[in-house]
C-alpha cells in the first residue's frame, strides 16, 4: 500500500481545505511530520485511518469532545476526506463526508445530511477515473479485503502509535495476548475454545443428570438391600460410576439370592424342627402323666408296706370273729361296699353336674377322650397366643405408620410454606446481586478512569513546575546567545584588526635577501610596523576559543530550554488548561465514587452464596417433599399388607377364642374343662368299681349266709356279736384291700409301667423348646419373605441401572472426549505442561516471529548488543507462552524487557513494532506496506543512537518503503531534510513543505 495524495476540508484542527502530496514526501524516503503541539500532526493521520476505514483509532475517536468536523470550518464548508492510494496493484481514490449539520437553504437553522461514500479505480488504459461503489458497507468490505488488515492492525502496523509498543514492550502476557489477539485475529481459536468448554459443560450436565439418577437408583438398592451393598461415597460425574454401581448391584442381588436360600432352608429347618418340638411335646407330657401315675401308686404302695403289721392283726381279729359268726365278716362287707358306692356315686354325680350338658351321660372312656381332646387344644392354643402377640406388633406397627406419616405431613406442610416464598426470597436476592454487579460494573468503569485521572492531575502538577522551569530555562537561553553574540562579534572585530594589522606581521619575518611570502620580492624598502593596538594570531585564537565556548552554552542552554518546552508541551498536551487544585477536585470525587462502588460491589459475594445456599436448601425442599412422598406410598403398600395380616390373625384369634374374650380365657376354660374331665372319668371309674364290689359283697354274703345256715344275710347280721368292733375292723381291712387292687392295677398297666422305666420327663424344657422352635418358625418365615422381596426389588432396580448406564456409556465416552479437548486447549490439563492455551500457542507462534523480525533492526539499533527473544517459560503458578526477553550481547545474560533505559526501552519498541508490521503484513497475505508513519518520541535517544535509528528507518527504503515521522525532538528538523511542518493560528492549521524538490 503506498499514500499518493490526502485532501482534506473542514477536518480536526484544519478548518479550510488542505493537500498533502505523500508521492513528493516519500521521494527521500524519510520525511517528518512536525509542529506544535496541538497544531494536528496525528488529525493527519487520523484522515487517513478515516479515509479508508470510516473512523478514526479508538483510543481518539473515544476521547472526550472529539468530533471530526473542523470548529474552524465555515459553516457552508463540508467536512470531507479524500485518499489517493495504490494496494494490490490498484489505484483507488476514497471519499468520505461524515453526517453534518449544514444551513438550510432556505429559512433559518440546520437540516442533517447522512454520510457518503465514494470509491473509485484509475484505469490506466483510458486514462481516467471511474466509480466502483457509493455504498459504505461494500467499500469497507473492499478496503479491508485488500489491505487484509482491520482497522485495528491498521493503527497498530501503519500508524505505528506512541507509547503503545513501549507498554507492549513490558506487558505480562496477558495485555500482551490482548494486544497480537486483535492483530492476528484469533478470535477463531478463542471460540474453539469456548465452544469446547461449553460442549464439555453440556455433556458434564448430561452425564451428571444420568449419574444422579443412576445414585438414585443406586440409593434405592442400597435401600432395598438393606445397608449391605457399599457405594464408596459415589457423586455424579466420577469416573467409573456406572461400573461401581452395576458391580455393587451385582454383588447385592447375589448376596440377597444367597440370603433368600439360607431363608428358605432355615424356614425348612425350623418347620421340621418345630413338628418335632410339637411331637416331643406330647410324648413328654404323656410320660409326664404316666410317670406321675406310677409314682403315686408306688408311694400308695410303700404305705400299704408300712401297713401290712396293722393289716394282718385286724385279720387275725376277724378270723377269730368269723369263726365265731362266719357271716359277719361277710355281711360287714356287704355294708363297706354299699357306702362306698354310696359315696362313689355321690362324688360321681357332683362331678358330672359340672360338665357339659352333651358329656353328663358320658362314659369314663368317653370322658377321658374328653379330658384328651381338651389337653390337645390346649396346646393347640399355643400358636393362637403367637397370633394374639403378633396382632400386638402389628397395632405398634401401625401406631409407627402413623407417627411417620404425621412426620412426612409435618415435612411437608414445612416445605410447601417454605417453598411459597421461594420466588420471592430469590428474586430478592438477584436483585440484591444484579445490584452489586451494577456497582461492580460502576468501580471497573471508574478504575478504567482512576489511572487517566491521576496520571491528568501529575501531568498538570507536572506542567504548573515546568512552566517555570520553562522561563528560567528561557531567559538563560537569552543571555546565553547574547553572550555568544558578544563573543562571536568580540572574535569578528579582532579578526577584522588582525587583518588589517596583518602587514606589521608579515613584516616582522622580512631579511633582506630573504622573498617576501607575499609578493617574492627579495628588497623591503619600507616594512609595515606594529601599532599599539595590534591584534596577533594568538589573541584572535583566544577569542575564537571564547566565540566556541559561548556558543557550545547557548546550544547547551537552547537543548535545555528545547528539552522543558517539550516536556511542557508534552504536559500540556496531557493535563489540557485546567487548573490542578481542579484535577485533584476530581481525582478526590472520582476516588470517592470508586469507594462507594467497591463497597457496594463488595456485597456481590456475600449476596452470590446466599442465593446458592437459598437455591441449595429449595433443592433439599424438593426433595424432602419427594421423598416424603415416596414414604407415603411405601406406606400405604406397607398399611394394606397389615391390614390383612391382622384380618387374618383376627380370624385365627376368633376362631381360637371361640366364645371366650381371649386366648387366655380360652386356655383357662380348656384347662378347667380337662380337669373337670379327668375328675368326672376318676370319679366315674371309681364308682363302677364300688358298684362291683358291692355286688361282689352281696354274693359272698349269701353265700356265707347259706354256709352258716341262715335263711338271709340279715338274720346272719343279727346273731353277729360286738358288731360294732367288727365292721371297723371289716372296713379298714376292706380299705386296705382296695388300695391294694388299685395299686396293683396301676402296677398291672403296660403304659406306666413303661414310662416308669423311662428317664424323668423333661416338661418344662420339652415346653420351651417347642415355643422356641415356634419363634424360629415365625423369624425364618418373616426373614424368607423379606428375602423374597428384596431379590424382587433388586432385580428390577438393578434392570433399571443397566439401562441407565447403557443408555449413558455414549454420553460419557463423548463427555471423555470433549472433556480432554477442552483441557487441552484451555491449558488445564496435565497432558498441557506449559499450561498454554490454544489461543496463547498460536499467538506465541506469531510472536516468536515478531521477536525474529525486530531483532534484525534491534540489532542495529543498539550497535549490536541487545537481541529480542521470546519466551515460553511459566511465571510462578501462571500460564506460559506470551513473554518476551531481551538478551544483552556485553553480558551474555538474558533480561527482561522492563530493566531496559528509557532510549534503549524506545529503540526496542521502535524495532518490535517495525518487525510486527512485517509479520502483520505477511499474514494479511503479502500486501507491500510502503507508507509507514511512527508517531514515537524520539526525545530519548542520545546522538550517536539517533543516528542508528535513523539509519535503521532510512534503510526502509531499501523495500521501497517510505517512512513519516512525528516528533517534536529539533535535531530531527536538521536530519531530516523532506518535512510537513503543520502551523497552527487562530483561524485553524495549515501545513506547509519543507526540501521537496
Amino acid at each position: 500500500m503506498r499514500l499518493h495524495r490526502l485532501d482534506l476540508a473542514a477536518f480536526g484542527p484544519f478548518g479550510g481545505p488542505l493537500s498533502v502530496d505523500f508521492d513528493a514526501l516519500s521521494a527521500a524516503g524519510l520525511f517528518l511530520l512536525h509542529g506544535p503541539t496541538g497544531a494536528g500532526k496525528t488529525s493527519i493521520l487520523d484522515a487517513v485511518c478515516y479515509a479508508l476505514y470510516g473512523s478514526v483509532p479508538g483510543a481518539r475517536q473515544n476521547g472526550q469532545g472529539m468530533t471530526l468536523r473542523s470548529d474552524h470550518a465555515a459553516p457552508a464548508v463540508r467536512t470531507e476526506v479524500t485518499l489517493d492510494l495504490t494496494v494490490a496493484g490498484r489505484r483507488l481514490e476514497i471519499t468520505r463526508q461524515p453526517p453534518w449539520q449544514r444551513p438550510k437553504k432556505r429559512g433559518t437553522g440546520t437540516t442533517l445530511d447522512k454520510a457518503q461514500t465514494w470509491l473509485r479505480e484509475y484505469d490506466p488504459a483510458a486514462r481516467s477515473w471511474k466509480d466502483l461503489s457509493r455504498s459504505h458497507q461494500e467499500i469497507g468490505e473492499e478496503i479491508t479485503q485488500l489491505l487484509g488488515m482491520s482497522r485495528e492492525q491498521f493503527c497498530q502496523v501503519v500508524l505505528l502509535p506512541q507509547g503503545d509498543f513501549a507498554r507492549f514492550l513490558r506487558a505480562d502476557a496477558e495485555a500482551r495476548g490482548k494486544l497480537l489477539g486483535r492483530l492476528f485475529d484469533t478470535r477463531r481459536f478463542a471460540d474453539v475454545e469456548k465452544h469446547l468448554a461449553e460442549r464439555r459443560r453440556a455433556a458434564e450436565s448430561r452425564v451428571r443428570d444420568g449419574d444422579a439418577e443412576l445414585l438414585a437408583d443406586a440409593h434405592r438398592m442400597q435401600q432395598a438391600a438393606g445397608g449391605a451393598m457399599l457405594l464408596d461415597d459415589l457423586a455424579p460425574g466420577e469416573p467409573g460410576l456406572a461400573e461401581s454401581v452395576l458391580t455393587a448391584a451385582a454383588v447385592a442381588r447375589s448376596t440377597a439370592r444367597e440370603q433368600l436360600t439360607a431363608a428358605r432352608c432355615r424356614l425348612a429347618a425350623a418347620e421340621s424342627e418345630q413338628a418335632a418340638a410339637d411331637r416331643s411335646l406330647e410324648e413328654v407330657r404323656e410320660r409326664d402323666r404316666l410317670q406321675r401315675r406310677f409314682a403315686e401308686a408306688r408311694e400308695r404302695a410303700a404305705r400299704l408296706a408300712e401297713e401290712a403289721g396293722a393289716r394282718q392283726e385286724a385279720r387275725t381279729l376277724l378270723d377269730r370273729s368269723r369263726r365265731a359268726e362266719a357271716v359277719a365278716p361277710a355281711l360287714e362287707l356287704r355294708e363297706s361296699a354299699d357306702a362306698e358306692h354310696r359315696e362313689a356315686a355321690d362324688a360321681e354325680a357332683r362331678t358330672r353336674a359340672s360338665l357339659p350338658e352333651e358329656h353328663r351321660e358320658a362314659g369314663a372312656d368317653g370322658l377321658t377322650a374328653a379330658a384328651r381332646r381338651a389337653a390337645e387344644e390346649l396346646g393347640g392354643l399355643e400358636s393362637a397366643r403367637r397370633a394374639e402377640r403378633r396382632l400386638a406388633g402389628l397395632l405398634d406397627e401401625r401406631a409407627d405408620l402413623d407417627r411417620q406419616e404425621r412426620a412426612d405431613d409435618d415435612v411437608l406442610d414445612e416445605s410447601d410454606t417454605w417453598l411459597t416464598d421461594w420466588e420471592e426470597t430469590r428474586s430478592g436476592l438477584r436483585a440484591r446481586i444484579e445490584s452489586a454487579q451494577e456497582a461492580a460494573a460502576r468501580a471497573g468503569e471508574l478504575a478504567v478512569r482512576r489511572d487517566p485521572a491521576h496520571k491528568r492531575l501529575n501531568a498538570a502538577r507536572l506542567r504548573d513546575r515546568l512552566a517555570g522551569d520553562t522561563d528560567r530555562a528561557a531567559e538563560q537561553a537569552r543571555t546565553a546567545r547574547e553572550r555568544a553574540l558578544a563573543a562571536k562579534q568580540h572574535w569578528l572585530d579582532l579578526k577584522e584588526q588582525r587583518l588589517a594589522g596583518i602587514a606589521a606581521e608579515l613584516a616582522a619575518n622580512l631579511a633582506d635577501g630573504t622573498p617576501c611570502t607575499v609578493c617574492g620580492a627579495v628588497e623591503h624598502p619600507a616594512p609595515a610596523r606594529k601599532d599599539a593596538g595590534h591584534v596577533d594570531r594568538e589573541a584572535e585564537e583566544r577569542a575564537l576559543a571564547a566565540h566556541q565556548d559561548a556558543e557550545e552554552r547557548r546550544a547547551e542552554h537552547e537543548r535545555h530550554l528545547g528539552t522543558v518546552r517539550e516536556a511542557l508541551a508534552a504536559a500540556r498536551a496531557e493535563a489540557g488548561d485546567t487548573p490542578a487544585d481542579r484535577l485533584a477536585h476530581e481525582v478526590e470525587e472520582l476516588e470517592e465514587q470508586y469507594a462507594r462502588a467497591r463497597d457496594a460491589a463488595s456485597a456481590l459475594h456475600p449476596a452470590q452464596e446466599r442465593l446458592r445456599q437459598a437455591e441449595h436448601e429449595h433443592e433439599r425442599r424438593l426433595t424432602a417433599q419427594r421423598e416424603a412422598a415416596v414414604r407415603t406410598a411405601a406406606r400405604a403398600g406397607v398399611r394394606d399388607r397389615l391390614d390383612r395380616e391382622q384380618a387374618a390373625l383376627e380370624e385365627e384369634l376368633a376362631t381360637a377364642r371361640g366364645t371366650a374374650d381371649s386366648v387366655a380365657a380360652r386356655a383357662a376354660q380348656l384347662e378347667r374343662d380337662a380337669a373337670r374331665f379327668a375328675d368326672a372319668a376318676d370319679a366315674a371309674r371309681l364308682a363302677e368299681g364300688t358298684a362291683q364290689r358291692l355286688k361282689h359283697a352281696d354274693a359272698r354274703l349269701a353265700d356265707a349266709a347259706f354256709k352258716a345256715g341262715f335263711d338271709t344275710p340279715s338274720a346272719a347280721a343279727g346273731a353277729l356279736l360286738d358288731a360294732a368292733t367288727g365292721r371297723a375292723l371289716q372296713q379298714r381291712l376292706d380299705a386296705w384291700q382296695q388300695e391294694e387292687a388299685a395299686v396293683r392295677a396301676v402296677f398291672g398297666e403296660p403304659d406306666t409301667a413303661a414310662a416308669a422305666r423311662q428317664p424323668p420327663a423333661a416338661l418344662a424344657a420339652a415346653q420351651r423348646a417347642a415355643e422356641e422352635a415356634g419363634r424360629r418358625v415365625r423369624e425364618a418365615a418373616s426373614a424368607h419373605d423379606a428375602a423374597a422381596r428384596r431379590c424382587a426389588e433388586l432385580d428390577r432396580l438393578s434392570a433399571r441401572a443397566t439401562a441407565s448406564a447403557r443408555r449413558l456409556a455414549p454420553l460419557r465416552d463423548a463427555y471423555d472426549r470433549v472433556a480432554r479437548m477442552a483441557g487441552l486447549t484451555a491449558g488445564t490439563s496435565a497432558a498441557n505442561e506449559r499450561r498454554m492455551r490454544l489461543e496463547s500457542y498460536v499467538l506465541a507462534a506469531r510472536l516468536e516471529q515478531v521477536a525474529a523480525a525486530a531483532t534484525a533492526r534491534l540489532h542495529r539499533m543498539s550497535s549490536g548488543r541487545y537481541t529480542l527473544v521470546h519466551s515460553d517459560d511459566r511465571t510462578g503458578r501462571g500460564r506460559s507462552g506470551l513473554g518476551l526477553h531481551v538478551v544483552d550481547a556485553w553480558t551474555g545474560r538474558e533480561r527482561d524487557t522492563a530493566t531496559l533505559s528509557g532510549g534503549e526501552t524506545f529503540f526496542a519498541s521502535l524495532a518490535l513494532a517495525l518487525g510486527l508490521a512485517d509479520v502483520v503484513t505477511d499474514e494479511a497475505g503479502g500486501v507491500r506496506l510502503d507508507t509507514l508513519f511512527i508517531d514515537e518520541g524520539f526525545g530519548s535517544l542520545d546522538d550517536q543512537t539517533l543516528d542508528e535509528v535513523l539509519d535503521v528507518l532510512d534503510s526502509l527504503r531499501e523495500r521501497d518503503r517510505s517512512v513519516g515521522i512525528v516528533s517534536h525532538v529539533p535535531d530531527l528538523r536538521r536530519r531530516i531534510h523532506a518535512q510537513l511542518a503543520v502551523v497552527k493560528d487562530r483561524s485553524g492549521s495549515t501545513v506547509r513543505v519543507h526540501g521537496v524538490g
